[in-house]
């Protein structure tokens, strides 16, 4: 046999914008892959909205997020302002995403066997009853009252962007450990808003949300394998849990509970294809002068044949996560804290950062967060119902509960939902800010301290 002549095959160029681009967006894409990445840029729009709340911008940033944006067709008209848009709308985006974790944790992760899952979650609900607890004892009577949630939520992006800074120093399995207790935090606050902090119901509405949910299984069931229509049936899945008062963002964990977890084609059937269309290949190099797929259609065809292939075997699951999850890091969490976070530091008082609603929060995410999961855990292992992860000390253990009372996200969102009141909503607002920075302080310092006690053990 001949050896191929390599002046047969097509040389590749690079073209100077090519690599202008490709030295341009490999950082930006590094970046991006980076657990770090998001939480970092998180601070930084929360810092952005802090100073815009702080300016003479202050009356042009509050008039912005509340003009209104109307949908009309006809009759149907659905209004609401920019604020209230991204909380009921690109919130519900958030949570699907968040389900999508759920859900491939619970098939194929760390909560996907018992042994390893009960720990994270009796620590999260040890995290959310005694966070609860604490603010109620402050706001027992009264409209404050309403605000027990707001404490009970772990922010996921922040508290394991805090832990990733340390990866090189604290245990792998910590942050297992914590990124599976956040997920079970995130499903409790979600069943926390669907349950206690539902205003009034329209039954109809409620009904044919139902009857969609019911349409989304059984696709899922009949073997439906594109995400088009789970989208749009998702979508009118939103629409009516909108309508019926139970909060629209609770619409992204069911749509994502419906996607297929596999693929249209298994990885045996992509072997086959594989092992078939090498043998074509084999003989089109052997017949063929020209490989240019672009004057080729032989060899356009193959490519094509072995990238819808290798694509069908991907689940839906996993192709929405992959390319949804990046834009809701990068985009629906910082317009988010861009929408909600501002607080203008004029119009805090000494009354307000000593009133009940203030301290409950800090109180119950600082403090609450810590004893229920430690104590949660603590309790579970002396139980024997559960163990440490393997490599993962009690003193390491008790650093990712201080970095639990970081609760910036879903506190937000939570008092959003609790509070009526515009003076009530900014003492909560104080109260998340300090809390998390509180406990995001004091659990980067805990851990730092606990790994270097191992280092010193270890010499």
């Amino acid at each position: 046999m001949e050896p191929e002549n390599p002046s047969r095959f097509p040389q590749e160029r690079l073209y100077p914008l090519e690599i202008l681009f490709g030295k341009v967006l490999s950082p930006f894409e590094q970046f991006l892959r980076r657990a770090t990445a998001g939480g970092l840029v998180l601070i930084g729009v929360t810092v952005l909205t802090l100073i815009l709340s702080n300016s003479a911008l202050h009356d042009a940033y509050q008039h912005f997020w509340h003009q209104h944006f109307s949908l009309h067709f006809a009759g149907w008209s659905l209004d609401h302002d920019l604020q209230d848009w991204v909380n009921d709308a690109l919130m519900a985006i958030f949570f699907f995403v968040v389900g999508l974790e759920l859900k491939r944790e619970l098939l194929v992760g760390e909560l996907a066997k018992f042994s390893d899952a009960i720990l994270p979650i009796v620590a999260a609900i040890g995290g959310m009853l005694v966070p609860a607890l604490l603010y109620s004892a402050l706001n027992g009577i009264g409209e404050a009252h309403a605000g027990w949630g707001i404490p009970m939520a772990t922010d996921i992006a922040f508290a394991i962007g805090i832990l990733v800074l340390l990866a090189w120093r604290v245990p792998r399995n910590l942050i297992i450990f914590l990124t599976a207790l956040a997920i079970a935090d995130d499903l409790g606050a979600v069943l926390v808003i669907a349950v206690f902090y539902t205003a009034h119901i329209d039954w109809w509405a409620l009904a044919s949300a139902g009857a969609v949910f019911i349409l989304l299984v059984l696709l899922n069931q009949g073997g439906i394998r594109r995400p088009l229509p789970y989208i749009l049936l998702g979508i009118l899945l939103w629409y009516f849990l909108l309508v019926s008062g139970v909060h629209a963002a609770v619409a992204g964990i069911l749509l994502a509970m419906t996607l297929p977890a596999r693929g249209c084609v298994s990885p045996a059937q992509l072997r086959s294809t594989l092992e078939e269309q090498e043998q074509n290949l084999t003989e089109l190099l052997a017949s063929e002068k020209t490989f240019d797929p672009l004057v080729n259609p032989k060899l356009s065809h193959l490519a094509e044949e072995l990238r819808h292939h290798s694509r069908e075997m991907i689940s839906p699951q996993q192709r929405l996560e992959h390319s949804i999850g990046p834009w809701v890091t990068f985009g629906v969490l910082p317009i988010f804290a861009l929408a909600n976070a501002g607080v203008d530091f004029s119009q805090i008082s000494g009354e307000m950062l000593w009133s009940s609603v203030t301290l409950g929060i800090v109180l119950g995410l600082v403090l609450g967060k810590f004893l229920g999961i430690s104590l949660a855990s603590w309790l579970a292992i002396r139980l024997r119902i559960a163990k440490l992860p393997q490599g993962v000390a009690w003193r390491h253990l008790l650093g990712a509960a201080w970095l639990g009372g970081i609760g910036f996200t879903m506190s937000l969102f939570i008092s959003q939902l609790a509070f009526s009141q515009a003076e009530l909503r900014e003492e909560a607002k104080v109260g998340i800010l300090v809390a998390s920075l509180l406990a995001g302080i004091i659990g980067l310092v805990w851990l730092w301290m606990a790994s270097e006690r191992k280092g010193h053990a270890a010499s």
